[in-house]
């Protein structure tokens, strides 16, 4: 299915509400049936009709519709956040006395769901380096019913071969989920290399201009169906009509941020890895990196993200270098339009645990900015260092 007939076309009954060259925002809780009978039918068939927006609402249809199409899958569900439909894939994948294999460093909240959340019910998880498939394959019990795969994961950007993970998952009949947020649905189509159920987090490219919140689990129909049934209608962590409203207008312009953001940022990456004052660049599509082919091999092109080792053993540097940048601002997320940056050192505080991540560690997202008034921004800030 063509791309742009996708974001233009796809889902949107134009004639329904007037023409209107942008969808409606469907800002209603009810819908209102005509007869018993009608309420009967919507009633036995809740995850296919307009009943209740806590269940389906015609504005995140629309959405949902162009994402599963984007990512090559049957159908998708639309939740109010990444971590939710990161928790709803899972939980419908476990009980109580299963075991989960997930790769190190995911996001820090999927980490907190598998290891702090569901030990609670029952529920184990092993944290494996996923750059090693066999290393799912070590860590499988009996028990094991999930393989759950981040690539490339949040903070060091490594890589776990998919279609490896799948063929290991397929043998010892265990689901694959895998977070494909930092790729977006244009850079890599997991399902394509044998994934069960693909999340997002919405929140980052799909909205694209950090003033919405949004996830979204993608799959088969019946996968998708049995969690309408269970986790989302249960949980109630649904997406709101006008958040899919905002979410279906960022879509429309996916793949133009998406291309600008990546030639932005090898640009930025070029001026780094050559800069005395920094020890290292986490980046996939460099070709020093160890997992350069895999990444050339399973993704169409990089996205925005990258970590740098500043090259430094004081953290006040690392705080000073930070404080110093005026084109970069400070925040926890990405994919907006903006350039982001996230350093670890803001973790390192007298009352938390340290993080297992070094200080000087920083995480860059490059938006939509002209890339060498970036550059001038990281050269000033470097020459503190």
């Amino acid at each position: 299915m063509d791309i742009s007939y996708i974001i233009n076309q796809l889902g949107e009954d134009r004639e329904q509400y007037f023409n209107a060259v942008s969808p409606p925002v469907f800002q209603t809780s009810n819908f209102a049936s005509r007869t018993i009978a009608e309420m009967r039918f919507k009633l036995q068939h809740e995850e296919e009709s307009y009943l209740y927006t806590r269940g389906n609402n015609p504005t995140v249809t629309i959405f949902e519709k162009k994402v599963a199409a984007l990512e090559g899958a049957e159908h998708a569900i639309a939740f109010g956040s990444g971590i939710a439909a990161v928790a709803a894939a899972i939980l419908s994948q476990v009980k109580a006395g299963d075991h989960v294999v997930c790769t190190q460093h995911p996001y820090s909240w999927t980490n907190t769901l598998l290891n702090k959340f569901l030990p609670r019910f029952g529920v184990e998880a092993t944290m494996v380096n996923g750059t090693d498939a066999e290393n799912y394959r070590r860590a499988i019990r009996p028990n094991t019913t999930l393989l759950y795969l981040e690539s490339p994961t949040s903070f060091t950007f490594e890589l776990q071969d998919i279609a490896a993970v799948t063929a290991i998952a397929k043998e010892h009949n265990c689901t694959t989920i895998i977070d494909n947020s930092y790729a977006s649905p244009l850079h890599q189509h997991p399902i394509k290399m044998g994934v069960d159920l693909v999340v997002h987090s919405c929140t980052k490219y799909i909205g694209g201009h950090s003033d919405v919140m949004g996830g979204v689990v993608c799959g088969p129909q019946q996968s998708i169906k049995r969690i309408f049934e269970q986790d989302y209608m249960t949980l109630g962590a649904i997406l709101a009509p006008h958040d899919a409203w905002l979410l279906i207008r960022g879509l429309r312009t996916l793949p133009v941020r998406m291309a600008r953001v990546a030639a932005s940022t090898r640009q930025v990456v070029d001026y780094l890895v050559r800069h005395p004052k920094v020890e290292k660049v986490l980046f996939p599509f460099l070709p020093s990196h160890p997992q350069y082919e895999l990444a050339q091999k399973q993704m169409r092109n990089n996205s925005g993200q990258f970590s740098i080792l500043l090259k430094t053993q004081s953290i006040e540097k690392v705080d000073l270098f930070c404080n110093s940048l005026q084109h970069f601002l400070m925040a926890a997320s990405w994919g907006g339009h903006e350039s982001l940056i996230f350093p670890v050192a803001a973790n390192y505080t007298d009352d938390r645990p340290k993080p297992d991540l070094p200080f000087n560690l920083i995480r860059f997202y490059v938006g939509l900015e002209d890339p060498e008034y970036l550059i001038q921004d990281l050269a000033q800030g470097l020459e503190k260092v």
